[in-house]
């Protein structure tokens, strides 16, 4: 099968990784890729953005599945655009179409999802420029911390916990009159701040079927022990203690079927990867959102961990076959992470030389690239986050450190990353 990814982070250079193991594989293609995926397949230089250059690619190369991997493409409707083409009839693609891709691409409809199907989550209430003077009041009289969120995507930024109402009015202001997150934030949806740990679990769907992938847990601070700005994810980790089997039950009861059946019951068009970001209070499980796609960093704990051949599952979950799949998980802890140009995720500087990448890809620890590239036989940095290492051990304790010693030995100027992933944990 000739395969295309789509995407230029950690997590599609993850997923090229494992497809390319797959002896269903007979050529890999990543859009646009990076540094590392180029040591898995072959990278194209097109735009996840640019619809048409992506479908001439798929014609050129006789691409027979298509994974979509970041949220952008998606929920401007990739999926969508690929199908109605008559010569891609016979092409898998994974993603969710355009309108059930809304899950992620609106919070204010995936809240009405949520309680339509009667998913737990907290309470919320959204609001719009039109509307600003009844959310101020409301915010005067909500209880502390409050919530606010960009209704549309904002590169994983878009989410505020304010400790006052003064805090929670000026981030009103600043979404709503300001422009702060441009159009994602022209509806801002405001909600309770629910106690607990913060989870993510991942499952796949072929619109009918469903199999459940390892969870993980990512730090999202850029700071150690949780402090300073919100990063796209400075690390995770997979298994979450904790989430046992009686834990399990209540999301696959409470949260996966209800899912299913509200995508079934509203013709939503889904055949992919669903991320469940949750928080566990007083062991029950809530929703706090949906992303259509898998989580990164969470890909580079969660696949390593997947036993299965990857391109499989995939194209179980293409042809709805789910229900002959039983997933195979590595029983050990993963720890990714994530090391990061100098001023992330405020303005950093790209194009920085990256030494001590030998490429060596051992059974227990692996550096996957994310915001790199190659230039006359060096590797270069080309985002914030640069490079995500993750390491097997025997606990979180043990991954942590071969994955904090792998990126010591690693430099670029500015690199720096967390060294207390997991932390709670240890």
């Amino acid at each position: 099968m000739n395969i295309l990814i789509i995407g230029a982070g950690g997590r599609e250079h993850t997923l090229a990784w494992k497809i390319a193991q797959s002896p269903l594989c007979t050529s890999l293609f990543i859009a646009p890729g990076n540094a590392g995926t180029a040591q898995c397949g072959i990278n194209l230089p097109v735009l996840v953005t640019d619809f048409e250059k992506i479908a001439q690619s798929c014609s050129i190369h006789k691409i027979d599945l298509v994974v979509v991997g970041p949220e952008d493409p998606l929920v401007h409707g990739i999926v969508d655009f690929l199908q109605s083409k008559q010569e891609f009839k016979n092409m898998y693609i994974i993603g969710p179409a355009k309108n059930a891709a809304q899950l992620e691409g609106s919070k204010a409809f995936a809240k009405r999802f949520m309680n339509d199907y009667k998913i737990p989550t907290a309470a919320f209430k959204k609001f719009s420029a039109e509307n600003y003077e009844d959310g101020v009041e409301y915010i005067k009289q909500h209880s502390l911390p409050i919530v606010l969120k960009a209704d549309g995507l904002a590169a994983g930024k878009g989410v505020v916990i304010c400790q006052s109402h003064m805090e929670a009015l000026a981030e009103f202001d600043l979404m709503l009159h300001r422009s702060k997150f441009g159009d994602a934030g022209k509806i801002v949806v405001i909600e309770e701040f629910l106690q607990g740990i913060e989870m993510s679990v991942f499952f796949l769907t072929d619109g009918k079927n469903f199999v459940l992938l390892p969870e993980a847990k990512d730090y999202k601070r850029v700071g150690q022990n949780d402090t300073g700005l919100n990063t796209g994810g400075m690390g995770a980790v997979s298994p979450v203690p904790g989430f046992d089997a009686s834990l399990k039950e209540k999301v696959i009861k409470q949260i996966i079927e209800p899912t299913l059946a509200g995508l079934q019951k509203e013709k939503l068009d889904y055949k992919g990867f669903v991320f469940l970001g949750l928080m566990i209070s007083n062991g029950n499980p809530y929703m706090i959102e949906y992303n259509c796609r898998m989580g990164d960093p969470e890909t580079e704990v969660v696949v390593p961990r997947l036993k299965n051949d990857l391109l499989t599952i995939l194209l179980a979950t293409a042809q709805q076959k789910l229900d002959k799949i039983i997933i195979e998980t590595d029983e050990r802890t993963a720890v990714t992470v994530v090391a990061a140009s100098g001023g992330y995720p405020g303005n950093f500087e790209t194009g920085k030389l990256i030494t001590g990448l030998n490429s060596i890809y051992a059974n227990d620890s692996i550096i996957f690239h994310a915001g790199t590239e190659d230039k006359n036989g060096k590797t270069y940095t080309r985002g914030g986050r640069v490079l995500a290492a993750t390491s097997f051990g025997s606990n979180i304790a043990d991954a942590a450190e071969h994955s904090n010693y792998l990126l010591e030995q690693v430099n670029f100027e500015g690199m720096f990353f967390r060294q207390d992933i997991g932390y709670e944990f240890k």
